[in-house]
């Protein structure tokens, strides 16, 4: 399920959006058995995640500035850990929620790693340009469906037309005298008839 609707937006009350996570929850097969979450519950649970995961990223880009030449991504990781640790006092418990998070707009990381070989570097100005790209708007995306609505009564309509127009030949051909009917008539009224039925 989709909660960043581009089309319903910001445009829904906060009940109506937490009910819509809600029965997704609910609805989860791990979840089968167990006793149903209240809206309350989930909002509870995400604001600390959200809480957690926005102080893990600042930590995170910390680790990055900090990274030396030949650390990878473990060692980035792992500073990242001890830098929150120090911070906050507690254990950043939430990496699988972050790693799902990372790359979404609100949590992108906006630190840029320190440049290697040159060749190596444009690879990853490329990858940046190409995920820097936004989503749709609201207007966009409610003018694109109105779009799409458009084609779709366009092409029923000539639907409908195609059919009244095959409906008045039969009708002509039919109104006509059988013995006069040309070979070529004869089986156009017999695939119109097929048709039909």
């Amino acid at each position: 399920m989709e909660f960043k609707d581009a089309i319903v937006s910001t445009d829904q009350k906060a009940g109506a959006f937490w009910k819509r996570i809600v029965d997704y929850v609910n609805g989860s097969p791990q979840l089968s058995g167990a006793v149903p979450r209240e809206w309350s519950q989930c909002k509870q649970r995400w604001g600390r995640i959200n809480e957690q995961v926005c102080k893990f990223v600042g930590c995170y880009e910390a680790a990055v500035r900090e990274q030396a030449s030949g650390q990878n991504e473990n060692d980035v990781m792992k500073a990242a850990h001890d830098i929150f640790l120090n911070d906050l006092g507690i254990k950043f418990s939430l990496e699988h929620c972050w790693r799902e998070l990372r790359f979404d707009q609100k949590w992108k990381s906006l630190a840029v790693p320190k440049e290697g070989p040159k060749e190596k570097r444009k690879e990853v100005v490329a990858e940046e340009e190409a995920a820097d790209v936004r989503p749709p708007g609201v207007k966009a995306c409610k003018a694109a469906k109105r779009k799409r609505q458009g084609y779709d009564e366009i092409h029923s309509m000539l639907a409908v037309k195609k059919e009244i127009q095959q409906q008045k030949l039969l009708e002509r051909l039919l109104a006509k005298d059988p013995t006069h009917l040309t070979a070529s008539e004869i089986t156009l009224m017999e695939k119109l008839i097929s048709e039909m039925i």
